[in-house]
């Protein structure tokens, strides 16, 4: 019994309550058996909002809180999302938004314990057309068009546990890796406060150019910033002199060219051309047509679409390398990289050499799927794709660097383990978007080359890498809890790591392939974003570090992935 009432306590309706924006009308209804039916009021929670006040009903729960828990509850009731109906109508109408809605419609049922759905996806529209009250917890509560709402309390409990478990696991994977690293970088012997550091920028002036391309064929309107370096710069050798290695970046979802200016910039400043692309298909400008009602949500052509933008955007600059004078001899085609995060992750990865996975998709987007990786639900997107092999990959790019991809489905351990070419996976441990686990460590051990690198950085999220948005390209506020620490660390590790891994893979530079040691990553490692690095992890390393054993020392390896996939990794 006592084991019950603590989980009738505030902190778990306050899980509820984060987690889902209404629960309820008139009361909240939890039955457990065999303990029977508990319930809440609406009026109970909204005096609690507004003045502080817990009434007898509530007092029940209360007394089961800790006080920072009650204040959170607070906050959380108190606060006003500031959404337009439209941008919530166009969401929860949207396949994504749909299977979203869903999927909490199974815990949230209506009066007749039916799925809650339908009067979920209304009562976020109502609230959000209140002018007075607008979208808060409590109007939810007061828009569900139900006297009662029923939590699925044993269902809830099964998936709050089942999930509390699963982020103890990736804390545990995470730890040991680093563990693991700070163990193999205490072995190095090499001073890097003697050595160039890489998070400064580098000798070069550089100049921006920007063009608009269009592919006719498939009706895309390309804008593209390139940052190039100058010829006349203080460079250290013959190696920088025109033409300049290439390397084109790729946005995420909702984003823009924008995102990763620091990036560009910096390489630019160690002699390597940046085309920063953006695909009209799933940037910032299409979502915020979509969301004021003047265009459809991205859909799965967008999976074909985005690498054959790339591929679009290096044939027309091998044209203008013959025609514009500008641009003129400025750009070597035989050293071409490409820098892709979240659905941009994906991009370069394909153009490496993966292939959509249909086979893989049609296991992971079964219906009634119940998983805790959010990205499955832009994944599965893909299963509206005819099921073909689509040639994606371009021999021209010699090396990648995915930040957050998300990959795990719609490439499979068949898709990464095609990958030939040097590949650098970074992942955040609090990414909740494309988690770790699933999306970057457990598909590094797929890749089947020797030149890989797995960058582990410690209380990052799926944002921490990105630049932060100008007020005009803001398309989705994210909340500050989901942002993370300071970004400016990640920064510098992404810059100081691209350079390196260039420099070492693009360039075949070898005095800079210390740079990727994790002794380095210890050097310039920052609290609390501590970064680590690994270039080797086998299936059966990763399998004991996620069964919870102590992974057997790592030695430099090419390992061979197996030929199945590893099952009891539930996603």
């Amino acid at each position: 019994m006592k084991k019950f009432l603590r989980y009738l306590g505030l902190g778990l309706l306050s899980t509820f309550l984060t987690a889902t924006p209404g629960l309820g009308a008139e009361r909240i209804s939890f039955y457990y058996p065999p303990f029977g039916e508990f319930s809440l009021s609406v009026d109970s929670l909204e005096t609690f909002a507004k003045v502080g006040k817990i009434d007898q009903d509530l007092s029940f729960y209360a007394s089961r809180a800790t006080p920072e828990q009650l204040a959170q509850l607070r906050d959380l009731l108190q606060q006003r999302f500031n959404l337009t109906p439209t941008l919530v109508s166009q969401v929860t109408y949207s396949p994504i938004g749909e299977q979203l809605v869903k999927q909490l419609g199974k815990l949230l049922l209506t009066e007749s314990r039916n799925n809650g759905f339908y009067a979920i996806r209304a009562s976020l529209i109502l609230s959000a057309a209140d002018q007075k009250e607008g979208l808060t917890v409590v109007n939810l509560l007061r828009k569900f068009p139900s006297d009662t709402i029923r939590v699925n309390f044993t269902e809830g409990l099964r998936i709050v546990d089942d999930l509390s478990q699963l982020i103890k696991r990736k804390d545990e994977v995470f730890a040991s890796l680093q563990k693991e690293a700070i163990a193999q970088a205490a072995t190095s012997n090499i001073d890097f406060s003697q050595k160039p550091d890489l998070r400064s920028p580098g000798k070069f002036t550089w100049q921006k150019k920007s063009l608009e391309l269009n592919d006719i064929s498939r009706s895309r309107r390309l804008p593209v910033d390139i940052y190039l370096p100058s010829a006349d710069s203080q460079s250290t050798g013959e190696l920088f002199s025109p033409p300049f290695p290439l390397i084109v970046i790729s946005h995420g979802l909702a984003s823009d060219r924008s995102t990763f200016v620091y990036l560009a910039e910096h390489l630019a400043s160690y002699g390597f051309a940046v085309a920063v692309l953006e695909h009209p298909g799933s940037n910032a400008e299409r979502f915020q047509q979509y969301f004021a009602g003047l265009a459809g949500p991205p859909d799965a052509t967008e999976f074909i679409n985005r690498p054959l933008d790339i591929k679009y955007l290096l044939n027309e600059l091998q044209r203008l390398d013959k025609s514009d004078p500008s641009l003129q001899g400025k750009f070597n085609f035989q050293q071409v990289g490409a820098i892709g995060q979240s659905f941009g992750g994906y991009t370069v990865l394909t153009l490496a050499g993966a292939n959509i996975n249909f086979e893989q998709l049609r296991q992971d987007c079964k219906p009634d799927n119940s998983s805790f990786n959010l990205s499955l639900f832009l994944q599965c997107q893909a299963t509206d794709l005819p099921p073909k092999n689509y040639e994606l990959k371009d021999d021209r790019i010699k090396a990648v660097i995915a930040i957050n991809p998300i990959d795990s489905s719609v490439l499979g351990q068949g898709g990464i383990s095609q990958i030939k070419t040097p590949v650098m996976l970074v992942t955040g441990s609090q990414d909740v978007f494309a988690p770790p686990v699933f999306e970057q460590i457990r598909p590094f051990t797929w890749l089947s080359g020797s030149n890989k690198y797995l960058a582990l950085i410690e209380n990052a999220t799926h944002f921490s890498a990105i630049a932060e948005p100008t007020p005009e390209n803001d398309v989705l506020p994210v909340p500050p809890a989901l942002l993370g620490p300071d970004r400016a660390a990640v920064y510098s590790y992404l810059n100081a790591l691209s350079v390196a891994f260039l420099e070492t893979h693009l360039l075949n530079r070898p005095e800079y392939r210390s740079y990727l040691q994790p002794s380095y990553a210890t050097f310039i490692s920052k609290e609390p974003l501590n970064l680590s690095i690994l270039q080797s992890l086998s299936v059966a390393q990763f399998n004991q570090v996620w069964s919870g054993s102590t992974p057997q020392s790592s030695k430099p390896s090419n390992p061979q992935p197996t030929s199945t996939p590893y099952q009891p990794l539930r996603q």
